[in-house]
């Protein structure tokens, strides 16, 4: 009778612990299954570090920025993915993005020809940029490249792969009988308020934001030159995230983001923020 019992009990236990190993079993695979289904993809984000107010690292170093604040607004809209920020130089951020080092970048960037064949441009672009020249007052008078151009005046070399150099182009392009003397410079960007200011060119090619900060703050490196130098608008322009070419999806999942932020007016509240004015409202103005 003792050995039957325990040839039960053992029967029993073997039956157990086969429906508890399949349960088991299915659990894990169910939980795993769950986990595959919502994983997610961390990209990384490069941003010029040094393009204040569009794109910089804070005081207490942290990246903001619109372009970068807009791109955190873009990332809660997508949970398969997970933005990582890297601050650094805008060469770096082109040859990286380009490479894949990193996924996208943002750095006020305009669109180029030369650009699209190196990186994905997505449908909605990021936002808007206001582009003029710094002149010394004396100048002020001076509204347009046309202006500019028909005095003769000299421009601050602009490097040739630095998207203002082909602004300038375009409108030259545009206008052969009133080209702007156009130097292709060796530095992706020169210091434009101390050129001018020097008198070693006429003007200069600036964004406003940049000017704003240079000049306008009253932290600015050449505050003291606020009533030396103006800077006079003649575009606007939209500017873009740049994808790593194998980055065809998640520009996609980008362009869904950004439409959605758009209708909720969430760029045009950071414009002003960082631009101190609300650049969407000069949308029509943009001609590139």
């Amino acid at each position: 009778m003792f050995k039957i019992n325990l040839s039960k009990i053992a029967t029993i236990s073997l039956v157990t612990v086969g429906l508890l190993a399949g349960c088991g079993s299915n659990g894990s695979s169910d939980t795993s299954s769950e986990a595959s289904s919502k994983k997610v993809t961390t990209v990384k984000i490069a941003y010029d570090q040094a393009s204040k107010p569009m794109t910089y690292t804070d005081e207490n170093g942290n990246p903001t920025g619109y372009d970068v604040e807009i791109m955190k607004e873009v990332d809660k809209l997508l949970p398969d993915y997970k933005f990582e920020y890297v601050g650094t130089t805008s060469d770096d951020l082109l040859i990286g993005v380009e490479q894949g080092k990193y996924q996208a970048g943002v750095k006020n960037a305009f669109f180029t020809k030369e650009r699209q064949q190196k990186f994905i441009f997505p449908k909605e672009f990021l936002g808007l940029s206001s582009i003029g020249l710094v002149l010394k007052s004396s100048n002020k008078d001076v509204k347009s490249l046309s202006d500019f151009a028909s005095k003769g005046y000299s421009l601050a070399p602009i490097a040739a792969n630095n998207a203002q150099y082909t602004v300038i182009k375009e409108y030259n392009d545009k206008n052969p009988n009133n080209k702007v003397k156009l130097k292709a410079g060796d530095e992706f960007t020169v210091d434009v308020v101390q050129w001018v200011n020097e008198g070693r060119v006429d003007g200069g090619v600036m964004i406003e934001g940049a000017f704003q900060q240079q000049v306008t703050s009253d932290k600015g490196a050449y505050h003291n030159l606020k009533n030396d130098v103006v800077y006079n608008e003649f575009g606007v322009i939209k500017t873009w995230p740049l994808f790593n070419k194998n980055q065809q999806k998640f520009a996609d999942e980008y362009d869904k983001a950004i439409k959605k932020l758009k209708q909720e007016k969430i760029p045009n509240k950071l414009s002003k923020q960082f631009y101190g004015r609300d650049l969407f409202e000069v949308l029509d103005k943009a001609e590139r």
